[in-house]
């Protein structure tokens, strides 16, 4: 149990609770996105990644924490996903590599250099070199590693292998990342203390702490983690034993200078009348509201600047940095 009301979930007893007992994570129960209902996978990430009101027309080449990273300075962002997502897509030059699949380089020095000429001279020579020059970092960072576990062998592939990669590459260079970590569509089959839900949630926590572990005791005292979904598990089990597109969620935020050790936000009973929809919990703590305060608290934004990232958004006043 973390409170009277709370409890985490058993995979999670031995890489989260610890982070509980030591104040550096709290949950944000009834959180999401409030203005979109569609329970779309594709159209609820695309809204979180964009941080736009879903009313009218939305520029999809504006994430925000592209935006963010506008606001700062002496930022270095990067995003651990095969494609540059929609949350760093904007005017900043953000490299983005994919962790889980590294492997030999597809494109040898040679080739790589004249790939590079081909685009010299022009605005995105800079984005080709930054770009071979990541690949060629996380490698190089990759292969060491390899060649030292288990007298050689080929280490598990997997998200807390991934998380430690991430971690090792958030103290050394950069200061701003964003990782997408799929599978957790439960329509069929969840289970409950054990099963398929549990194993993801397993595998998270032991990232996480794997992270945590990598990033090093004075660099997470400056480190914050959000982990959010674009969607919670519906309140009722549907008749393949799964709980589908839900609306509201549980965001978990992790630092080692967190004020943390708490169930943060605003709540409501879990009951009929406070269900949404009939099926699902509400959203009580809008996703932009709670980034803004983060950020705002975080990195000391004025009002303005706010308002470039997450228009027309008032910061939630959590406490939690």
């Amino acid at each position: 149990m973390l409170d009277s009301d709370w409890g985490l979930h058993p995979a999670l007893r031995d890489t989260i609770a610890p982070f509980w007992a030591k104040r550096e994570i709290a949950f944000v129960p009834f959180a999401g996105t409030s203005d979109d209902v569609t329970r779309s996978h594709f159209e609820t990430q695309d809204t979180i990644e964009l941080g736009q009101a879903t009313g009218g027309s939305r520029n999809y080449r504006s994430g925000f924490m592209s935006r963010l990273a506008t606001e700062l300075t002496r930022t270095r962002p990067i995003a651990f996903t095969d494609q540059l997502p929609l949350i760093f897509r904007g005017r900043s030059d953000v490299p983005n590599i994919a962790l889980g699949s590294v492997g030999k380089p597809g494109v040898d020095e040679r080739q790589a250099q004249l790939i590079k000429e081909m685009y010299a001279g022009t605005k995105l020579a800079s984005i080709v070199s930054e770009g071979f020059r990541v690949r060629d970092d996380v490698y190089k960072s990759i292969s060491d590693e390899m060649t030292a576990a288990n007298r050689g062998a080929v280490s598990a592939r997997g998200f807390e292998l991934s998380a430690r990669r991430i971690g090792r590459l958030m103290r050394e260079q950069y200061n701003l990342g964003f990782v997408d970590v799929g599978g957790w569509d439960t329509h069929v089959n969840q289970g409950a203390a054990t099963g398929y839900l549990a194993d993801r949630l397993g595998e998270l926590g032991r990232g996480l702490n794997g992270f945590c572990e990598e990033v090093g005791p004075s660099a997470w005292r400056d480190t914050v983690v959000v982990v959010i979904s674009e969607f919670g598990r519906a309140f009722r089990e549907n008749g393949d034993h799964g709980t589908d597109h839900g609306h509201g969620s549980v965001y978990w935020v992790m630092g080692g200078g967190l004020n943390g050790g708490r169930i943060a936000g605003a709540q409501a009973k879990i009951d009929q009348p406070h269900l949404f929809e009939n099926r699902d919990l509400p959203v009580l703590t809008d996703y932009r509201a709670l980034f803004a305060g983060i950020v705002q608290r975080m990195y000391g934004l004025d009002q303005n600047a706010l308002q470039r990232i997450f228009a027309g958004t008032k910061p939630a006043e959590l406490g939690l940095v």
